[in-house]
Order: structure tokens, then sequence, then C-alpha cells
């Protein structure tokens, strides 16, 4: 059997290849605001609570204009419960936004556990290829699902934090790699 290799090939505008430099000074500030979130996770888990407080608090009020521009139809009850229900979340946010990282924080925990153990069990039922990265993958996610709930509720106060900090740190680094590939173009 022959294996035929598949060439893709990205076609990038002259424009972004010149502005490689804004995509390289973007990928650093995205690096250095998560270095910053990462030492300041307690700060910046409060800061995302406010952040998504009063983001809910917005989706609420337009899903309230929203409910009344439609009228008189079946989904009108659904838009207002649906309002009211961002609403409240978010003032609960705003006014509680330690309380509240910790219950998210624990919903955070689970979330880990149940996904890691499906990791660990699925590529094992379904035989699927490459399962050992899977299961490693599983295993990480019960653990850190473990160690989350385990010092939960302290871990409230900086896991969200954190793992915002080194999504930052990471995403810039991606976006570091694209510019400096840009630049060789």
């Amino acid at each position: 059997m022959q294996s035929e290799a598949i060439n893709l090939f990205l076609q990038v505008p002259a424009e972004v290849t010149r502005n490689w430099g804004w995509f390289l000074a973007f990928g650093i500030g995205l690096v250095i605001l998560g270095v910053l979130g990462v030492f300041q996770a307690v700060r910046t888990t409060v800061v995302s609570m406010y952040f998504f407080g009063w983001l809910l608090i917005l989706a609420g009020g337009i899903e309230i204009v929203h409910a009344f521009m439609v009228g008189n139809w079946s989904g009108f009850f659904l838009h207002l419960l649906v309002a009211i229900l961002f609403g409240v979340i978010g003032f609960l946010l705003l006014t509680k936004p330690i309380i509240s990282a910790e219950a998210i924080t624990m919903v955070l925990a689970m979330f880990f556990i149940v996904t890691g153990l499906y990791e660990i069990v699925a590529p094992l039922v379904v035989h699927m290829q490459g399962s050992g990265w899977w299961v490693l993958d599983g295993v990480v996610s019960v653990l850190l699902g473990t160690f989350i709930l385990a010092q939960w509720p302290a871990t409230g106060l900086w896991a969200i934090g954190l793992y915002i900090g080194i999504q930052m740190i990471t995403h810039g680094f991606s976006w570091i790699g694209f510019s400096l590939a840009l630049h060789k173009l």
C-alpha cells in the first residue's frame, strides 16, 4: 500500500508578513501578563470573577431586551428566565467573588476528575490509536482534579487565576512562534 503525503500550503498575505513585529509584541505582552497572572493568582481569580459577573449582567440585560422584542411567543418566558438567571449569577459573582471562585473551582475539580476518568477508560474500551497518550492525559486530569479537590476551598482562591495565567503564557508563546515563522518568510 502506497501512502501519499499531503502538503498543505498556507498563503500568508504580504501585509501580515510585514507586520510580524506586532504579532511578536502581542505574544510578549501576553507572556508578561500571564506571568503577572501566575504570580498574582489570587488577584487574577478575583478580577476574573468581576469580569464574568459583569459579563453575565450584560448578557442578562440583552436577554431581557430580546425577550420583549420577540413579543408573544412561546419562548418569551424562557428568555425571561434565562435573563433572570444570568442577572442573579452575575450579581453573586460581583458581590461574593471569593465564594463564587470557590464554587467554580469545585466544579472545575469535578470536571477534571470526570473527564480524566473518561480519558482513561474510553481509549482502552475502544482500542484507539495512541491510547497511551490519552490515558496519560486522563491520569494527569484526575491527579489535577484530585489535588484541587483535596485542598479545596483554599484552591478556590488561586486555581482559576493560576490557570488563566498559564493559558495566557502558552497563548503568548504561540503568537511569538507564529510571528517568528512570519519573519522567516
